[in-house]
């Protein structure tokens, strides 16, 4: 799964990957803990707004994020997974285009593979809620060049959330038309709709976000790939898998009175040795090996 080291930047590591056959797959994590099961299964991870505003703030994902939490975040992530995709989700650029630039250039310098940047306009909303309001192409369009400007190596996802048919084509061809790597139209509701993306963006790499109860369809990366599809995030799964799983967990302690449940060898329980092995390999992947470069 894993390959080693090379003298291109994180970026440029997740282009190449992206470029390479099949739907890349960009799992969700939301604190350091759900990245270090994610980090036992893939090789990429989804930075998630909506995650981090949940599990940092225990608010929904409505813009409470403040830029320099997620740069904070993301520095921790790149300590624990120094060989791992990370692309960041910064929302609109936390409003302004200068702080939109100088959170790239903070997020490139500490590692990050890419970032996400939207067009929504304040008050914003997940991008599969109802009532999404988008900011003036053009007004859009600058923030995003100017972002561009501004980085080196970051890998940069232009990501529109239009909801009118006429709009989300006309948005999708000029993000596509742009200097960022890839693109986003986040909310499609149907296959025929990625198709007729698909056909809009030519051959500028296509992302699609798959988010549990959200309003796109749920498909495989085998079916993503057929619909040209080159990169797909998994915002939740970690998030809301916790959340069940807490939550039955805390529902059975009050049945059996407060007993615990069998340990780990009696049973498929977590106890505290599997999850201090978890951790201790962050350790161990952090350490700097003999003969690595950045």
């Amino acid at each position: 799964m894993f390959h080693g080291f090379t003298a291109s930047g994180h970026g440029q590591r997740l282009r190449e990957e992206i470029a390479s056959p099949g739907t890349t797959p960009l799992i969700g994590v939301y604190d350091m803990y759900s990245a270090s099961i994610a980090a036992e299964h893939y090789n990429g991870m989804f930075v998630s707004g909506f995650g981090f505003a949940a599990s940092y703030y225990g608010l929904p994902d409505i813009g409470f994020i403040a830029w320099p939490d997620m740069v904070g975040f993301v520095e921790r992530l790149r300590g624990a997974f120094p060989q791992h995709h990370l692309l960041v989700d910064i929302d609109d650029g936390y409003v302004d285009p200068e702080v939109a630039c100088h959170v790239v250039r903070r997020l490139e310098r500490i590692g990050a593979s890419g970032v996400i940047l939207e067009d929504q306009k304040r008050p914003r909303r997940c991008g599969h809620a109802d009532g999404k309001q988008v900011l003036p192409l053009e007004e859009y369009l600058e923030k995003l060049n100017l972002v561009l400007a501004n980085r080196t190596d970051l890998l940069v996802v232009a990501r529109t959330d239009a909801t009118e048919e006429e709009d989300i084509l006309r948005r999708a061809r000029a993000l596509a038309a742009t200097d960022a790597d890839v693109v986003l139209v986040d909310g499609v509701r149907s296959e025929d709709w990625i198709r007729r993306i698909r056909r809009v963006v030519g051959d500028k790499p296509l992302l699609f976000n798959q988010i549990a109860g959200g309003k796109s369809p749920r498909l495989s990366l085998s079916e993503l790939t057929e619909l040209g599809v080159d990169v797909a995030i998994y915002s939740t799964p970690c998030l809301f898998a916790a959340h069940r799983a807490m939550d039955e967990a805390l529902a059975g302690l009050k049945v059996a009175d407060g007993r615990l449940p069998a340990g780990a060898g009696e049973s498929r329980q977590i106890g505290v040795r599997e999850s201090t092995e978890l951790l201790e390999r962050n350790i161990a992947r952090s350490r700097p090996l003999a003969g690595m470069t950045a």
